[in-house]
């Protein structure tokens, strides 16, 4: 009975502890941060993909981002089940019509290869490479093969980003494979060493050590406001110290110093498809206030650069909704990074 009552005894000092800790480190990470950089750098997230999804013209919709919001860091996905869709054949034509707007105007691209690339379904893997595992992987690898080499000598690519969230379980993907994204990172290395690589995870989620030793610069997300079953919409209850301590955490142990924000928030976060909700819902996870509270929250993380993921959901509010408040905001933001 004795030994009984110590081990209740121990596991309770222990589990009092881990409570105790828990509190220790909530209370740091919503210690307010006064130092704010306005300066930082803002980009933008654009899916041409995601624009037509939507119902909006995907080339009127990057050629206002560039000509009205005056956007100058863009990153950009190429969907391989878009430029592939019969094998052996490839049609770039869009991508190249995006890097050609985007250097007449002087704006610089991250390009995100990979099978996992942003926006829904997160996977754009071709049909015809999916029969086998062994038959997308040798797949992928010629496709970035082919990516790579057609881009390298363009001077508006400033980074490569070799997948998106990696090590994230979301959306319509294989099983996440460490060895596939070493030889991706490796063949992207091979072919071009004059530019840094990128590789995310996820900022609330994750611990981010896994991405960011294989990382030139380490990118994460940023979501406060989501919504989830059965709670409902949930706002994450951390400060902006939160991403302090884990970017000390990868500067630790995996020597990584350089790190932005790949995904900022900037549209709902709703059940079900974004656009086919009603405003009022739409609204509850992002409005203007919103937006401008996500920012300035972001820029009191340290990180240099900062690249809001909703731009093309502000321009279907414009031209569809006749609802332009988001777009003329952003407009403000951009006028200010």
């Amino acid at each position: 009975m004795r030994i009984f009552r110590k081990i209740i005894l121990i596991f309770s000092k222990i589990v009092l502890i881990i409570l105790m800790i828990i509190i220790l480190f909530f209370v740091y990470f919503n210690i307010p941060v006064k130092d704010k950089n306005k300066k930082k750098q803002l980009g933008i997230t654009f899916s041409g993909r995601y624009a037509s999804d939507i119902g909006m013209d995907p080339q009127k919709t990057f050629l206002a981002i560039l000509d009205e919001l005056k956007v100058k860091k863009i990153r950009l996905p190429i969907y391989w089940d878009l430029v592939e869709k019969e094998e052996g054949r490839y049609d770039f034509s869009e991508v190249d019509w995006q890097l050609r707007e985007a250097e007449k105007r002087q704006a610089e691209i991250i390009l995100v290869v990979g099978q996992k690339v942003p926006r829904w379904p997160e996977c754009a893997i071709p049909d015809w490479a999916n029969k086998t595992d062994q038959k997308r992987k040798n797949s992928l690898l010629r496709f970035l093969n082919v990516a790579i080499n057609r881009y390298k000598n363009n001077s508006t690519v400033k980074y490569w980003q070799v997948e998106n969230e990696p090590f994230l379980r979301f959306g319509i993907c294989p099983v996440p494979d460490a060895d596939l994204l070493d030889q991706e990172i490796a063949l992207v290395r091979k072919i071009d060493r004059s530019r840094e690589i990128i590789v995310t995870d996820s900022g609330e989620l994750s611990f981010w050590l896994s991405a960011a030793k294989r990382a030139d610069i380490f990118g994460t997300t940023l979501y406060r406001t989501i919504y989830k079953e059965p709670f409902g919409y949930i706002t994450y209850p951390v400060g902006p110290r939160f991403f302090h301590f884990k970017y000390w955490i990868i500067k630790i142990f995996a020597h990584q110093k350089k790190a932005i924000i790949a995904e900022l928030q900037a549209e709902p976060w709703i059940s079900g498809w974004t656009v086919n909700a009603p405003l009022e819902e739409q609204f509850r996870s992002m409005n203007v206030s919103q937006l401008n509270e996500n920012v300035s929250y972001a820029q009191k993380t340290g990180f240099e650069e900062i690249y809001l993921w909703g731009a093309e959901w502000w321009y279907w509010l414009k031209m569809e909704k006749n609802h332009p408040e988001l777009w003329q905001e952003g407009k403000e933001l951009f006028s200010q990074s």
